[in-house]
C-alpha cells in the first residue's frame, strides 16, 4: 500500500492526502508575505566528517535544504513573514520538509506533494576552505520542477513585497511556465527577484540555461548570482560589465556575488563594491542563500544599499562557517553582533 502523507498546515497536525495539494491554514490569507520564493526544496545529507570523500564517510546529518526554500528560512530568521513554493515527494522526507519549515519559521500552505516522486536528496563533499562537491539526487525528475502554472496562487504573488524565483526554475516543464506565469502576474513590481542559481546538471547545455534567463530577466526588478551565474546570463564574468549588463536589460538592482572579493551591486545611482567578510570556512554551501535572504531584508527595510550588502556578506559568512545550510541561517543579533565586533566568523 503505497500511504501517501502532506503534512500541511492544518490546525498544525499532518494530514492524508491525494498528494496533489497542500491544505489551506496558516497567517490571515488578507496580509502580504514579506517574501515569498518559488523553487527548490530538498534533504541535505552531509558528512560528519570534513576532508574525505563520500566512500569513506560513515556519518551524515540531516538538515533542510533547496535554494528557494534556504532563502525564505534565512528571511524568517531575520523576523519576515516568509512562505515558499514548492512540491515534495509522497514520502516520509516530505513530510519532514514540512515539519522543519514550520519549525523554521516558514509557512508551508504552498508546499504540495507529487505521489510518483521522491523527495530530492543532496549529498555534499567538504573540503574546505573551497571544495564541496554536490551529488543531486533528483531523478528522473524532481518534485519542485513539477510546479504548474495552475498551482499558483497568483493574488498572493502579486501582493508579496518581495517575490524570490530562481533560474534552475526554467530548466523544466510545467516549472518553466510556472515561473513566467508568475512574473507575468506579477507585472515587474518592485523587488521581483531572479536568483541566477545556476546547476550546469540540470540543463541540456549553457546556450539554453542563457536563454531562458534572458527571458526571465525581462519580468524581474534585481538580479543576484555569482560570477558564473552572470556570465550565463550576460556572457561576461567581468562583474562590473555583468551588472552593467544586467541594469541594460531594465533592472533596478544588479548584485555580483565575488566569493573571497566580496560583492558588487550596482544600481541606477551608484555601484557599491564591499569585501568579504572574515571567515573560517566549515561548509561554503548556504552562503549565497544567506546572502539572498539578508538581501530581503535590507532592501525591505529600505537600508543604503552599502548596509544592505555589508549585512548580507556577514550572514552568508556565518553559514558558511556552519555545517547546515537552512538551519545555520543566523539571527539579526548575531549578525549584528558579528559586524559590530569585526570579528573573523
Amino acid at each position: 500500500m503505497n500511504l501517501q502523507v502532506d503534512a500541511t498546515r492544518v490546525g498544525g497536525r499532518a494530514t492524508e492526502t491525494d498528494g496533489e495539494g497542500a491544505a489551506e491554514g496558516g497567517a490571515s490569507e488578507d496580509e502580504p508575505f514579506d517574501v515569498l520564493t518559488t523553487g527548490r526544496v530538498g534533504v541535505d545529507l552531509y558528512p560528519l566528517q570534513s576532508g574525505v570523500g563520500l566512500e569513506d564517510v560513515t556519518t551524515f546529518g540531516k538538515f533542510l535544504g533547496g535554494t528557494a526554500t534556504n532563502v525564505a528560512v534565512a528571511a524568517a530568521r531575520l523576523g519576515r513573514r516568509a512562505a515558499v513554493i514548492t512540491r515534495t515527494g509522497a514520502d516520509p522526507f516530505g513530510v519532514y520538509v514540512h515539519k522543519a519549515l514550520r519549525a523554521l519559521g516558514v509557512d508551508d500552505r504552498w508546499v504540495s506533494a507529487v505521489a510518483e516522486l521522491p523527495t530530492p536528496v543532496t549529498f555534499c563533499e567538504l573540503f574546505p576552505p573551497d571544495r564541496f562537491p554536490l551529488y543531486f539526487y533528483r531523478t528522473p525528475t524532481a518534485p519542485d520542477l513539477q510546479i504548474r502554472p495552475d498551482d499558483l496562487d497568483l493574488a498572493a504573488i502579486r501582493a508579496a513585497r518581495v517575490f524570490w524565483v530562481t533560474a534552475t526554475g526554467l530548466s523544466q516543464e510545467p516549472s518553466r511556465s510556472a515561473v513566467m506565469a508568475a512574473l507575468a502576474a506579477r507585472g515587474r513590481r518592485r523587488l521581483t527577484v531572479l536568483d541566477l542559481d545556476h546547476r550546469p546538471q540540470f540543463w541540456p547545455s549553457m546556450a539554453d540555461a542563457r536563454r531562458e534567463v534572458t527571458v526571465a530577466l525581462e519580468q524581474v526588478t534585481v538580479a543576484v548570482g555569482n560570477v558564473e551565474e552572470c556570465e550565463v546570463a550576460t556572457g561576461t564574468r567581468d562583474a562590473r560589465a555583468a551588472a552593467a549588463a544586467l541594469l541594460g536589460r531594465g533592472l533596478d538592482l544588479a548584485v555580483v556575488k565575488r566569493g573571497p572579493d566580496g560583492v558588487l551591486a550596482r544600481d541606477h545611482g551608484a555601484e557599491v563594491s564591499v569585501p568579504a567578510a572574515p571567515i573560517a570556512v566549515v561548509n561554503g554551501l548556504g552562503a549565497g542563500d544567506a546572502f539572498g535572504g539578508a538581501l530581503c531584508h535590507g532592501l525591505l527595510a529600505e537600508w543604503p544599499l552599502d548596509r544592505c550588502l555589508r549585512f548580507a556578506n556577514t550572514a552568508g559568512a556565518i553559514v558558511a562557517s556552519r555545517l547546515a545550510c537552512a538551519q545555520a541561517m543566523p539571527t539579526a543579533e548575531e549578525i549584528d553582533a558579528v559586524m559590530g565586533a569585526g570579528q573573523r566568523v
